[in-house]
């Protein structure tokens, strides 16, 4: 990895980019969420949560590392030999985006910081993602991405994160058990040009990776944490801050759990341990 002094030169960086609210790829969203897609027209105001459809990566097929994702070194600090895993976002949504808008976003580097944890170095990246249509703001996203060093051999295997030995104490309100198959896992990588191989190539997953099977996507357990607490709300959605504690995986069974809290709720993914996984604290708008 790159030296720390090198590494604060890519601080404040920025990049913009185009993009605009698709009718099909809004009503693609509905059908992997289960929902009539005919309910979305042009116009149709697109739920807070489903931004994740905009800005897809669009690298070019040279351009992409090993493991499926874009190459660093343009946009962010080059981290050679480093696999990428998502750590946390946090959202605040501004103004409804609606079917047939064109959106702008404009991306900062706001952090890199080398760090080491239970499982060796890695580097952590912060890019602040700002969008807007028609001169008014609409999203703003913090994204935390973790730059690892590449598993050994029985990493993935002995590790299972932050959260063992971590009982849910606390009673939710509501409560959904799902078993992930691919077919979910592919449309929803599809649908945000997801190339991360942990996510649809089971062999490498297993022997590059070395986890025991496909990889849950971390943004769609936030979605349908949010898409499952959504009926419990009582106001639109304000924003809502995420956080990865670890992996959940394809057909295996997973409970997206949630209480109310003051103005917005709690939510949480457990894997068949019952250990949390995957943690979202949502704010509804006053």
């Amino acid at each position: 990895m790159q030296e720390p002094t090198a590494l604060k030169d890519w601080l404040g960086r920025t990049r913009t980019e185009e993009d605009e609210v698709v009718l099909g790829a809004v009503r693609r969203m509905a059908a992997t969420l289960d929902h009539d897609p005919r309910a979305y027209r042009r116009g149709s105001e697109m739920p807070e949560s489903w931004y994740a459809i905009l800005f897809g990566p669009t690298a070019r097929e040279s351009a992409l590392s090993p493991d499926g994702h874009p190459v660093t070194g343009d946009f962010q600090p080059p981290l050679p030999d480093t696999r990428r895993m998502f750590a946390g976002r946090r959202v605040r949504f501004h103004a409804p985006l609606k079917v047939g808008d064109a959106v702008t976003r404009v991306s900062t580097v706001k952090r890199v910081e080398p760090k080491t944890g239970r499982s060796g170095a890695f580097t952590l990246v912060t890019v602040v993602h700002e969008m807007s249509t028609g001169g008014r703001a609409a999203v703003t996203e913090e994204q935390d991405i973790v730059y690892r060093e590449p598993s050994s051999p029985d990493r993935a295997a002995r590790d299972p994160g932050l959260s063992q030995g971590y009982k849910e104490a606390q009673k939710p309100d509501w409560s959904r058990t799902i078993t992930p198959d691919p077919v979910l896992l592919f449309r929803y990588s599809a649908l945000t040009f997801n190339a991360h191989r942990i996510h649809y190539d089971l062999p490498y997953t297993r022997d590059v990776e070395k986890y025991p099977a496909l990889v849950m996507n971390g943004g769609l357990t936030a979605l349908l944490l949010v898409e499952t607490a959504r009926a419990h709300l009582k106001a639109p959605i304000a924003g809502y801050a995420a956080r990865a504690i670890s992996p959940l995986f394809v057909g295996q069974s997973m409970t997206l759990n949630g209480r109310a809290a003051e103005n917005g709720a709690e939510l949480w993914a457990c894997g068949g341990d019952g250990a949390r996984a995957y943690v979202v604290a949502l704010e509804q708008k006053t």
